[in-house]
């Protein structure tokens, strides 16, 4: 059986988060967005490239400097280990809902995970990949998960793609590059295209940021 999330209102989720983003915005030096329209009347899932420690705050600072500021938020949710979830039952107020790989209860995590999906203003952090790479790897491997929740969710839900890149350049802080990609909705979904698309993007925000150096 899984653990459901019951998160607490998205006023009070703003309330917390804030003097965290805030507090980790200053370590860097600037945080670029490339802006793309959101859809209205929807769920969204927002997916990004994993690759450090700070992956939560950078998607949580990309739903309200971006998402929320086009579109109302209901809740924001993620899918978290089961193990890590029983250790830290707070997770389930933050908008956690457990999975467990390689058990029978994975399917009814996926049923779950488009249920939320159903719901115009919820929306869904994952991470595609399943692993923690290097965010300048060339090609993002992308596990079944996404595949299982969008064909399941029969809603209205819009796929965003962030391609995440941190550089020094001129300063002594990191600036972060997001670099965002409409990935279309669930009603046209398909799989092999979204790999495609997403791993075109992200070479090219690669070769955006590199400036100067052909590779």
């Amino acid at each position: 059986m899984i653990i459901k999330a019951k998160p607490i209102p998205m006023f009070f989720v703003r309330l917390g988060i804030g003097p965290l983003l805030w507090f980790y915005r200053r370590r860097f030096n600037k945080m670029i967005i490339n802006d793309i329209d959101i859809k209205a009347g929807h769920s969204y899932i927002l997916m990004c490239n994993h690759f450090g420690f700070l992956d939560g705050f950078f998607a949580y600072y990309l739903c309200f400097k971006l998402i929320k500021k086009q579109q109302k938020l209901k809740h924001i949710y993620t899918m978290s280990v089961k193990k890590q979830m029983e250790k830290n039952w707070w997770l389930k107020y933050s908008g956690s809902f457990s999975v467990e790989p390689g058990k029978r209860s994975v399917a009814e995590s996926l049923d779950y995970a488009a249920s939320l999906l159903n719901e115009p203003g919820n929306l869904l952090i994952y991470y595609p990949q399943g692993n923690l790479e290097s965010a300048y790897i060339r090609h993002i491997e992308f596990k079944d998960g996404i595949y299982e929740i969008v064909t399941r969710t029969k809603g209205n839900c819009q796929l965003i793609w962030g391609s995440v890149l941190l550089e020094y350049f001129e300063s002594t802080k990191q600036s972060v590059y997001f670099n965002l990609l409409d990935c279309g909705t669930n009603h046209d979904f398909d799989f092999e295209q979204l790999k495609e698309n997403v791993n075109a993007h992200h070479l090219q925000s690669i070769k955006k940021n590199i400036r100067f150096t052909d590779e």
